[in-house]
């Protein structure tokens, strides 16, 4: 098949590419390279630098229309977006209509990634109104322009490629480089905020099995189960953190309890954090 991933240079896209080509998929990756990585690049995949706001066809990477879009590409993570809200708007809002409207008017599938954060409200910081904003423009597409589609919503997702400096980090991967540099771990807040972490290839299994089971019209919540509180996380990897005041538009807890990706998928999660942070260390 050929397959086109936007964001294919970011975390999540680089495992994804990298299960495709193992897969025997062509596949191409739209990256910007605002948090993407050239050291990402998996061999065997193409890579082009553009915006996803500025593509109005894909045709010209296949001569032909692709056989499915991962989109995978926006500007992540909640702090930074209270800094920069038009952007986070136009790049996961306005973005997201660009490569819906050509899909559903080509009749490409589209599997987009939401957020786990839509559970929290989608006016609790502007990162989560934009993913929210780019999830009703799926919906209409689905019921008025016969979209082929399916929301997936992600949960704290950790594992190779992840970032692990500046702004845009998760916990995992922030905390995993302070500990080996000897930099103080930070907690905001009491650190009894829970958070449920997924292992990526846990959710790039998810993808695929979309793709291949071709089940489409859904909306699937890719989480491990299971949540740890912050302390916890800290008590496991043998760190004595510093607390700082909390921060604004936070969930306080995350966790997935909807099956319906184990009983439509046949899914199950298979890393626990705890046996991945032991193997790390």
């Amino acid at each position: 098949m050929n397959i086109i991933v936007t964001g294919g240079a970011g975390f999540i896209g680089t495992n994804l590419c990298k299960k495709l080509v193992e897969l025997g998929h062509e596949v191409t990756s739209i990256d910007n390279y605002s948090t993407g990585k050239k050291e990402n690049h998996i061999e065997g995949v193409r890579y082009e630098n553009f915006d996803i706001r500025n593509i109005p066809d894909y045709k010209w990477i296949y001569n032909e229309h692709p056989d499915i879009i991962f989109h995978m590409a926006a500007i992540a993570r909640i702090q930074p977006s209270f800094e920069q809200p038009k952007k986070y708007f136009t790049t996961n809002a306005n973005g997201t209509l660009e490569i819906v409207d050509y899909c559903a008017k080509n009749n490409v599938p589209l599997i987009y990634a939401g957020s786990s954060s839509h559970h929290s409200g989608k006016f609790k910081n502007p990162y989560t109104f934009s993913k929210d904003v780019g999830e009703e423009v799926v919906k209409l597409y689905q019921e008025h322009f016969k979209l082929k589609s399916t929301i997936v919503r992600f949960y704290n997702v950790y594992g190779p490629y992840q970032l692990t400096e500046g702004g845009y980090t998760t916990l995992i991967g922030r905390w995993l480089n302070n500990i080996e540099k000897g930099i103080e771990c930070e907690i905001y807040g009491d650190g009894e905020q829970r958070r449920d972490f997924t292992h990526v290839d846990d959710i790039v299994d998810a993808l695929i099995r979309i793709q291949k089971q071709q089940a489409y019209g859904y909306s699937f919540e890719l989480g491990y189960g299971k949540n740890y509180s912050v302390n916890e996380v800290a008590k496991i990897l043998g760190i004595n953190p510093i607390y700082k005041p909390t921060k604004p538009g936070e969930a306080r807890n995350t966790l997935n309890i909807d099956r319906l990706a184990i009983d439509m998928l046949g899914w199950k999660p298979k890393i626990n954090l705890e046996d991945y942070l032991s193997t790390y260390l």
